[in-house]
C-alpha cells in the first residue's frame, strides 16, 4: 500500500499532543500525590476521579486500533451493522452502573479475582487471576500494541519495530504514574480521538460528495445511504454474507448482550476506573461512557462505508488490495493518508491516543491484579504499600516487555482483526459472565457451579466451533442458527454460539450448585441490598435520553 510520510506540520501537531499529555500527568502525579500513598490510590485513584474523568477514561482504554482500523475495515465489508458493539455498549453501560457496580462497591471489591474469592474460594480466585494475567498480557495486551503499531506504521512510515517500541514506552511513561494520571490523561487523549476522527470522518464524506460533483459532508452522507443503501442495515438478514459475524435479532436479544455485559461489567480492564470512587460518582461516569459510545460510529464506522462507495467508484483499488484480495482493514489509513498535511497529524495523534491510553488501561489492571491477587496472596503476605507499589511498576515494565516480544509473531486473520478478536475471546466470555452473573443475584451458588462455568464452558464453546466438521448443522438454517461458510459447510454464528454456551453454563450451574446444596454445603454470598439500586433522578433522565436515541437509531437503520 503507498505511503504518505508525515510532513513538518505533521510532526508539530503531533509534539503538541505529546507535550499537552505529557505535561498534564505530570501536573496530575505533583497534584495528587499524598505524602502517604498507598496501593488502593495507586491502582484505584480511590476517591480522586470524577465522573468526566471515568467516563473519558472508560472510553479512552476502550478505543484502540481495533476499533479505528478493524471497526473500519469491518464498516468497509458489511456496514453500519458493526455499529451494534458501540451502540448495545451505551445499553449494556447503563446495566452494569445500575445494578453491578453497586455489589462491587458495597462489598469493597478491589479487582475481579478478590470479587472470585469473596464470593466462592481462594481456588476459583486464583485460577482465574492466572487466566486473566495470561489473557491480557498474550492476547490483549499483545494485539492492542500489534494492531496500533502497524497502523501507526503505515501513516508514519516508520518500521512496525520503531512504531512498537516508542508506543510501549510512552504508555509505560504514564501507567507508571498511576490510575489517577491514567484517568486524567485519558481526558485529553479522548479530546485528541474525537477531534482527529471527526476530522478523518470530514474528509470521509467530503470525498464522496467530491466525486458525484456535489458539496458538503451531509450530501455525502445522503449519497452514500443510496449507492450503498445494503451497508445501511443494522438487522442482517440470513442470507446476507455478513450474518455469521452478526447473526440478525442476536445483537438485540442474544448473545451480543453476553459479549458487551461481560466486557463492561466482569473485566478487570474496564471496572477498575469505577472501583474507586464513590456510586454516585462511578455511575455518572458510566452515563457519560454510554453517551460517548453513541457518537463513536460516527468516528470508526462511517469513515469505513465512505472507503466502500468511493472503492465501488474506482477509488484506492491498488491501496486496498493486500496479497491479491481486498483488505478491509486497510481502509482507514487509506484514509488518513489523504489528509492534508496539519490534519493528518491530528489524526495520527488520535490514533496514537487510542492505542497509548488502551495500552496504559490495560498495563494498569495486569498489575492491580497480579500484585494485589497473586503476589501478595503468595508470595508476600505481608507486603508494605510501598513495596506493593513498587511490584506493580515492575510488573507493568515487565508486561510491555512481553507484549513487545510476542507482538511481531501475531498476524490478522482475513476476516478483519475486530472480528477476529471478537469472535476468539467469545471462548471464555459466557463461562466467565454466567458465574459473575449468578455469583451476584443467586446466593445458593457453589465455587464448583463456578469452576464447571469457567472450564466447561471453554470446553462446549470449542465442541460447538469444531462441530460443523464432523456434523451436518443444515437442519438449524431454517432457524438462523446455522448458515453456510464460504467452503459451503454450515456453521453457528459465534454470538449465537455464546447464547447456547451462556445457556449450557446456567443450567449446568445451577444443577450442581443444587447439588451442593442439599449435600449441606454453604455457599459465600455478598452483601446485597435492594435499596442500592435506587438511581439519583438525574441518572434517571440521562439514561431515559440514551434510551430513547437508541430506540430512534435502530429504528430508523432496521
Amino acid at each position: 500500500m503507498k505511503t504518505n510520510v508525515l510532513e513538518l506540520k505533521d510532526y508539530i501537531v503531533f509534539a503538541v499532543y505529546f507535550v499537552i499529555v505529557a505535561a498534564y500527568g505530570l501536573y496530575i502525579y505533583r497534584k495528587k500525590k499524598s505524602a502517604k500513598s498507598d496501593s488502593k490510590d495507586y491502582f484505584l485513584a480511590e476517591g480522586s476521579l470524577t465522573w468526566w474523568a471515568i467516563g473519558a477514561s472508560l472510553i479512552a482504554s476502550n478505543i484502540s486500533a481495533e476499533q479505528f482500523i478493524g471497526m473500519s475495515g469491518s464498516g468497509f465489508k458489511m456496514g453500519l451493522a458493526i455499529a451494534t458493539y458501540e451502540w448495545m455498549a451505551a445499553a449494556t453501560l447503563i446495566i452494569v452502573a445500575i445494578f453491578f457496580i453497586p455489589v462491587y462497591l458495597k462489598n469493597n471489591i478491589a479487582t475481579m479475582p478478590q470479587f472470585l474469592h469473596q464470593r466462592y474460594n481462594g481456588t476459583v480466585a486464583m485460577i482465574m487471576a492466572v487466566f486473566w494475567l495470561l489473557l491480557y498480557v498474550v492476547v490483549n495486551l499483545t494485539s492492542i500494541l500489534y494492531l496500533g503499531a502497524l497502523a501507526v506504521s503505515s501513516i508514519s512510515g516508520f518500521s512496525l519495530a520503531a512504531c512498537m517500541y516508542a508506543i510501549a514506552i510512552f504508555a509505560v511513561i504514564i501507567t507508571l504514574g498511576g490510575m489517577k494520571v491514567i484517568g486524567y490523561t485519558d481526558v485529553i487523549q479522548v479530546f485528541f480521538l474525537i477531534l482527529g476522527g471527526l476530522a478523518t470522518t470530514y474528509l470521509a464524506l467530503n470525498l464522496v460528495s467530491d466525486h458525484y460533483g456535489t458539496k458538503g459532508i451531509l450530501e455525502g452522507y445522503n449519497l452514500m445511504t443510496s449507492k450503498a443503501s445494503e451497508h445501511f442495515h443494522m438487522i442482517l438478514k440470513p442470507d446476507n454474507e455478513n450474518y455469521i459475524d452478526l447473526p440478525g435479532l442476536s445483537v438485540l436479544i442474544g448473545g451480543m448482550w453476553i459479549v458487551n455485559l461481560n466486557y463492561w461489567g466482569c473485566n478487570q480492564y474496564i471496572t477498575q476506573r469505577a472501583l474507586g470512587a464513590d456510586l454516585n460518582t462511578a455511575r455518572g461516569g458510566l452515563l457519560f461512557a454510554a453517551f460517548l459510545k453513541l457518537l463513536m460510529p460516527i468516528i470508526v464506522v462511517l469513515p469505513g462505508i465512505a472507503a466502500y462507495v468511493l472503492y465501488k467508484e474506482g477509488h484506492f483499488q491498488t491501496e486496498m488490495v493486500h496479497d491479491g484480495s481486498v483488505n478491509p482493514d486497510r481502509a482507514y489509513p487509506v484514509l488518513l493518508n489523504l489528509l492534508p498535511a496539519g490534519l493528518k497529524g491530528l489524526s495520527f495523534a488520535a490514533l496514537t491516543a487510542a492505542v497509548v491510553a488502551s495500552l496504559a488501561g490495560k498495563a494498569n489492571s495486569i498489575a492491580t491484579i497480579f500484585t494485589l491477587d497473586v503476589y501478595q496472596k503468595v508470595f508476600n503476605t505481608k507486603a508494605s504499600e510501598k513495596n506493593l507499589i513498587t511490584t506493580g511498576k515492575i510488573t507493568i515494565i515487565a508486561a510491555m516487555i512481553l507484549a513487545v516480544l510476542i507482538a511481531p509473531h501475531l498476524g490478522i486473520d482475513k476476516k478483519g482483526g475486530f472480528q477476529y478478536i471478537q469472535e476468539y475471546t467469545g471462548f471464555v466470555s459466557p463461562g466467565i459472565f454466567a458465574m459473575f452473573i449468578l455469583g451476584f443475584f443467586w446466593k445458593k451458588t457453589t465455587s464448583k457451579a463456578a469452576l464447571f462455568a469457567t472450564i466447561g464452558g471453554f470446553i462446549f464453546s470449542l465442541f460447538l466451533k469444531v462441530l460443523p466438521s464432523i456434523a451436518d448443522l443444515s437442519w438449524l438454517s431454517p432457524m438462523g442458527f446455522a448458515v453456510p461458510n464460504t467452503k459451503g459447510i454450515y456453521e453457528i454464528p459465534f454470538i449465537d454460539r455464546m447464547g447456547f454456551v451462556f445457556l449450557f453454563c446456567v443450567v449446568g450451574m445451577y444443577i450442581i450448585s443444587v447439588i451442593d446444596n442439599r449435600r449441606g454445603i454453604a455457599p459465600k454470598g455478598l452483601e446485597v441490598d435492594p435499596k442500592m439500586f435506587k438511581t439519583s433522578r438525574s441518572f434517571a433522565i440521562g439514561t431515559m435520553v440514551i434510551l430513547a436515541l437508541l430506540t430512534i437509531l435502530y429504528t430508523v437503520y432496521w
